[in-house]
């Protein structure tokens, strides 16, 4: 998954990868991007849609008059391919750049630095 998809696309995908649905309907998508306080006029989030689509992150199947969307790519998926992305872009792919940036800048809360540090051994443990 190389494509990249602008900020507008993403919350889009927040929306339809947070519905409890196996489907999202486009009036869900409205409302939803209107809770977020990011309103989005009708035929914007048709092209926002459309692109969403040819991108391969959503599909669409047409039922009657309307549309139901469904996620082709998952929010996990689409995290690790940004975070590999970052990681390669800023830090030359050195996971251990990253989090000792986040240390050493102070950007982690203590609890984030607690659960890393439970993640970190648990995963020693594993290897």
């Amino acid at each position: 998954m190389a494509q990249q998809i602008s900020d507008a696309e993403l919350e889009i995908m927040k929306i339809v990868w947070a519905n409890p649905e196996e489907v999202t309907l486009f009036p869900y998508i409205m409302e939803g991007l209107a809770a977020r306080g990011k309103p989005c006029q009708k035929n914007t989030l048709i092209v926002l849609l459309s692109r969403l689509m040819s991108k391969g992150f959503l599909g669409a199947r047409k039922i009657g008059r309307r549309n139901e969307y469904t996620a082709l790519v998952s929010e996990a998926e689409y995290q690790t391919a940004q975070t590999k992305n970052f990681l390669d872009k800023i830090y030359e792919g050195s996971a251990k750049g990253l989090v000792s940036n986040l240390i050493l800048g102070d950007l982690l809360a203590e609890e984030e630095y607690e659960e890393l540090k439970r993640l970190l051994e648990e995963g020693r443990g594993r290897s």
